[in-house]
């Protein structure tokens, strides 16, 4: 064995995770459903919600996890606000969400929050769909276009385990 085949093992391996050989339109529908994954109103189980889907239909993970991120500490307070603004205009809502500092116990919070949760829900189920239509012609146009450009990826095999049984 040459020092030379851990190292195509390795690559042959890493192609393999990043589904290289997979078609720019399955890529690019694994990240438009992160970014559905990004909007839902599910907030603490995105990362879960990423791995199931991954395990689930054999998407490709880093294309999953990129579409989710979407969602990050800089983009969170903009994406609330749109979820609820939608979700409460679809709802004809007029009423701007207040919050009373004074009462901060579990029981208060809760009964705050309770009266916009479903425009809330609403409004990320919304954005979540729309978010990922746009999503998937602009994945697909990219991943095209990058592929085009790059020409084909010759993805090895890996080699057999050196474990029996």
């Amino acid at each position: 064995m040459s020092t030379d085949q851990p190292n195509r093992s390795f690559r042959s391996l890493l192609r393999q995770v990043l589904h290289l050989r997979e078609s720019p339109r399955r890529t690019a529908l694994a990240f438009a459903l992160g970014v559905f994954i990004a909007f839902s109103p599910a907030y603490g189980l995105h990362t879960v919600m990423v791995v199931l889907c991954t395990w689930l239909f054999g998407l490709n993970f880093l294309a999953l996890m990129a579409g989710a991120f979407v969602n990050n500490p800089w983009t969170v307070v903009p994406i609330l606000g749109a979820t609820y603004w939608t979700g409460a205009l679809l709802m004809g809502r007029t009423d701007v969400p207040s919050f009373d500092w004074d009462d901060l116990s579990f029981a208060a919070v809760y009964q705050q929050i309770l009266p916009y949760a479903i425009p809330f829900a609403l409004g990320g189920f919304v954005l979540s769909i729309v978010g990922a239509l746009l999503a998937y012609p602009a994945a697909y146009f990219f991943i095209s276009k990058h592929r085009r450009r790059s020409g084909p990826v010759a993805v090895e095999p890996l080699p057999p385990s050196e474990r029996v049984g």
